[in-house]
């Protein structure tokens, strides 16, 4: 791991530990503080600023946190600002939406662990889950919403947290809103909240965020079209950091993308036991899928022969 892969690493933990802090003050009756708040993100948008793939790398490596909900409003957030980068956000609209994207969830922390875990806060509970999840699921949004306004957020940032489940169709929750009667702030966090809650470990066996833009390519009428372009743009169908087979049969890391063509990322191939080289992907040299929990172990074993 290179120096900038650790700073990245410790950011992320540091931001980790920091968010739980904030909510776990908060289910205390201690509030919440926007400007500590604010001062989290700035920093978080300075990362992403200086090394976007090194906080998606750390995110993608990094073991699963034992707060399923600390991790996916942090995870919410940088991807959000992530995206707000590539369209050209000014700085303080991008703290406005990191902060957003950080906080949207508030109102979830009324349901329990096992219920969010399962959930990972997708809107899938409303169809699955017992009515009281599904009341609790539904208007969790206006809770975020009246919580901001109460300790008194941007009206911007509240508003968006009401919003983070609209779809561009009309089929979200909880005011059914239509493509250009949602915010920006809203159509990212939409995106960004669907992308983190599909890459999520207990969603499909495995850590990896190609499976959240897979998603997002499948239901992507539902959501901005600009927003889902940024997306694939700036973290690549195949995310930095992951580990992937190549049709030559070789597994690879992926290691940088290229934003003219993310279709093709940039990867670290490996023989039995050391790299072989830094490639780009290609038509010829195409990446099949993600290695599965069991490969990902067995080829770090591997690599540290």
């Amino acid at each position: 791991m290179d120096s900038k892969e650790k700073r990245a690493e410790k950011f992320y933990k540091s931001f980790l530990t920091s968010t739980e802090a904030v909510f776990n003050g908060f289910t205390a009756g201690n509030g919440l503080d926007y400007e500590s708040i604010q001062e989290m993100i700035r920093i978080s948008c300075e990362f992403v600023r200086m090394d976007r793939n090194s906080i998606v790398h750390a995110m993608q490596t990094a073991d699963r946190y034992e707060n399923p909900h600390v991790s996916h409003s942090v995870r919410s957030s940088i991807i959000a600002t992530i995206i707000g980068a590539y369209l050209k956000l000014p700085r303080h609209q991008l703290i406005e939406l990191g902060v957003a994207a950080l906080m949207c969830n508030i109102g979830l922390l009324n349901l329990s662990g096992q219920i969010y875990t399962s959930s990972g806060g997708s809107p899938d509970l409303l169809k699955t889950g017992t009515d009281m999840e599904k009341k609790l699921l539904y208007v969790h949004p206006i809770q975020a919403h009246k919580t901001l306004k109460l300790f008194n957020f941007p009206l911007s940032v509240s508003e968006a947290a009401l919003q983070h489940h609209e779809l561009e169709d009309g089929s979200g929750f909880p005011k059914q809103l239509k493509g250009d009667h949602i915010s920006l702030y809203g159509k990212i966090l939409v995106v960004a909240d669907f992308y983190e809650a599909f890459s999520m470990e207990h969603i499909n066996g495995t850590k990896c965020g190609h499976s959240g833009i897979v998603q997002i390519l499948k239901n992507g009428g539902i959501f901005d079209v600009s927003v889902i372009r940024a997306l694939v743009s700036s973290i690549s169908i195949y995310p930095v950091g992951i580990y992937v087979l190549l049709s030559n049969e070789k597994r690879a890391q992926v290691v940088d993308i290229d934003q003219e063509n993310p279709r093709f990322p940039i990867v670290e191939v490996y023989g039995k036991k050391s790299p072989s080289g830094i490639m780009k992907t290609s038509d010829e040299l195409s990446i099949v899928r993600p290695l599965t929990s069991e490969e990902i172990e067995d080829f770090v074993v591997q690599k540290k022969v």
